[in-house]
């Protein structure tokens, strides 16, 4: 690390019992660390972005000397390794213009924040967010709001696929969609939508019905991500087959949906179990012979936004790189038990084809 700098987002703080906290409030996030002989606290006040790292062991030495060679650099490089410091000298805005600078400004400090692997660069998440590609299939209640959530943080490519048409009960939760629009396919008008939210991103579209494996193969061999936002075939058989296809191509996907006051998201790639062995260890977990009912028509504006918009933060980190989950689980929440939070993971099934291929 060259020019080292505790980042803007985690401001440390010194206790008078001398314990340093780093990384504010956000809880998951802060460290304390017990710092009795203040090298800590005066390493990271040293850390401007403008003094060579070098230069601050030296300071640090002359200040310390107990310390010795040795111990300031345990001292730096616990620092450096913890992910609250960035190197300035390595912050790359190569491939951004201006003016996107300014418009992802927050996703900028967003990420820098949440990204606590060393050494990272705190623009490549932008970076990489701009060359990717989404495929979004189904465009209703969960997919037009994780499609515009998708545009406004910077996706490059997104292809948008549904077969249906606006119609009037869609208005109530569908965001893209007005009353001019009845009658009209979903995914021209997305498009549209969605290009007066980034113009800089590329929409494509297709007005198709994907209910083989055939079809969701073609759609999932070229993308970053698949986001599953269709229901149909029933019965989570569209589940089913993309996981089969995105196993097969080695393509994360996200699915999620709503049940009443229930919003959920699944998260699953090559690097974590499958959707049906995450399924089948919530199976076995049930008593013999009751399977619950978590269908239903009923549905708010916000329980489709927030559906929509955890799979957007999820494929978002699936890109990016800076989730700190692997694939293979479920998570979500009840809107009207807000101490029902859900998160789900089982292993994969030794005898799963999918999963041991």
């Amino acid at each position: 690390m060259k020019l080292p700098r505790v980042k803007p987002e985690h401001a440390p703080q010194r206790f008078a019992d001398g314990t340093v906290r780093i990384g504010g409030a956000v809880y998951g996030m802060a460290a304390e660390i017990r710092d009795p002989g203040a090298w800590v606290w005066d390493a990271l006040t040293r850390m401007d972005g403008v003094t060579p790292a070098e230069e601050v062991a030296r300071a640090l030495l002359g200040t310390y000397p107990d310390l010795g060679e040795h111990g300031v650099r345990v001292v730096l490089d616990s620092l450096f390794r913890s992910g609250y410091v960035e190197d300035v000298a390595a912050c790359d805005t190569t491939g951004l213009s201006d003016q996107e600078r300014e418009r992802y400004s927050r996703n900028h400090s967003y990420f820098r924040r949440v990204d606590l692997r060393p050494g990272t660069d705190s623009w490549e998440p932008q970076r990489r967010l701009k060359s990717a590609r989404v495929v979004v299939l189904g465009l209703g209640g969960t997919g037009s709001h994780a499609s515009w959530a998708l545009a406004a943080t910077g996706v490059g490519r997104i292809h948008l696929v549904d077969h249906d048409v606006v119609e009037e009960s869609n208005l109530t939760r569908q965001a893209l969609y007005t009353e001019g629009d009845l009658g009209r396919l979903k995914a021209e008008v997305a498009g549209e939508r969605l290009r007066s939210v980034n113009s800089a991103a590329e929409f494509t579209w297709a007005a198709r019905k994907v209910d083989t494996e055939d079809a969701l193969r073609e759609l999932a061999e070229d993308c970053d991500v698949f986001a599953l936002c269709a229901d149909e075939p029933r019965n989570d058989q569209i589940a089913k087959m993309v996981s089969r296809v995105c196993a097969a191509s080695r393509t994360p996907w996200v699915s999620a949906g709503y049940s009443g006051p229930l919003t959920t998201v699944g998260v699953y790639g090559p690097d974590g179990p499958c959707y049906e062995c995450v399924g089948a260890g919530e199976e076995a977990k049930l008593k013999p012979g009751w399977t619950p009912d978590i269908g239903g028509l009923g549905v708010l504006a916000g329980t489709a936004g927030i559906s929509g918009h955890l799979l957007a933060h999820e494929a978002v980190g699936l890109i990016t790189g800076v989730s700190r989950l692997r694939p293979g689980y479920v998570r979500g929440v009840n809107l009207i038990a807000p101490d029902h939070l859900v998160y789900v993971r089982h292993p994969a099934r030794p005898d799963c084809r999918i999963c041991h291929p």
